[in-house]
């Protein structure tokens, strides 16, 4: 009877089992320990195509709560939650998302991201008083990344989240999770055992991560921030995005650089508007009105004017 329920416990939790291509890992070379990580990563492709549908829907669901000003919350602990952030923390830059409308939170605060303080991830109490601090409602979603799926920083903020109303999200890699329970759209990415037993900063860590890539950029695109391939929504904060921003003018409407630039400062540095004006030879208010009667859409403006 123990040896039947402890088999079905390893197989819900594979991010803890004993992985048999590596139990020599501590007499191998250099070389042979990154061959066997690398051929381990080859399970991460298979784990995460078969969730694309799920990842898929979430992005839809993010979307059309976001038209409705919906925020989203990314919650995490440990590994899980140093990815969380480092997500939202790059969407301002990358895409103008403002900082109080793609949260990372992470078990232990702030600090957690440069200490290890992995002993937070046991309170569900902490985020639920975080979230509550945010006045989490019923028009916000709420992203639960948790490798095992049973993180109880994680579970609290999905409960909460789904008693509110909330739209609940999960990203784990074990099948049939209590995160996946407690979720509109549970997102389970199993990638097998780890290199070094529950070391889920691996292959998990990774796979955690390119589903994160995939829901915000997928979003992204989908809330007009890309235009063909490009990102017009860049923030010019610093030199090297003033430049991509003038070399993305460049690319598209085969200007020089020194009119491309003009073009972007009389734009007030809005690149989306000195596209549309260069690419439909309007001028900048009705461009301007144009972008905003299409919610930012670029494409779509310019079939409006064109």
């Amino acid at each position: 009877m123990l040896e039947t329920q402890w088999g079905v416990y390893m197989q819900k939790n594979v991010t803890e089992a004993t992985n048999q291509n590596s139990l020599t890992l501590d007499e191998m070379s250099s070389l042979e320990i990154v061959q066997t990580m690398n051929q381990e990563d080859h399970a991460i492709d298979p784990g995460v195509k078969q969730a694309l549908p799920a990842i898929a829907a979430a992005i839809d669901l993010i979307v059309k709560k976001w038209h409705h000003g919906a925020r989203v919350f990314v919650i995490g602990a440990g590994t899980s939650g140093r990815l969380g952030v480092l997500d939202a923390a790059e969407l301002g830059p990358t895409f103008s998302v403002k900082e109080d409308r793609w949260i990372g939170l992470i078990a232990g605060g702030k600090e957690a991201m440069w200490k290890p303080l992995e002993q937070h991830e046991d309170s569900g109490i902490d985020v639920v008083t975080e979230l509550k601090s945010y006045e989490l409602n019923q028009a916000d979603v709420l992203i639960g990344l948790s490798a095992s799926g049973s993180t109880p920083y994680v579970l609290s903020a999905l409960q909460f989240g789904r008693k509110i109303g909330a739209v609940t999200i999960s990203i784990s890699c074990n099948p049939e999770t209590d995160a996946s329970a407690v979720s509109d759209i549970p997102i389970e990415v199993v990638v097998g055992a780890e290199v070094i037993r529950g070391s889920t900063r691996l292959k998990a860590g990774t796979a955690q991560k390119m589903v994160l890539n995939m829901l915000s950029t997928g979003t992204m695109v989908r809330l007009g921030k890309v235009f063909q391939n490009q990102m017009v929504d860049v923030q010019p904060i610093n030199q090297k995005l003033v430049q991509r921003a003038v070399d993305t003018l460049m690319d598209l409407t085969a200007m020089t650089e020194p009119e491309a630039r003009k073009l972007y400062q009389q734009c007030g540095q809005e690149l989306k508007v000195a596209i549309l004006v260069a690419m439909t030879d309007t001028d900048i208010e009705k461009a301007q009105a144009y972008l905003k009667q299409s919610d930012g859409h670029l494409k779509q403006a310019m079939n409006r004017l064109m």
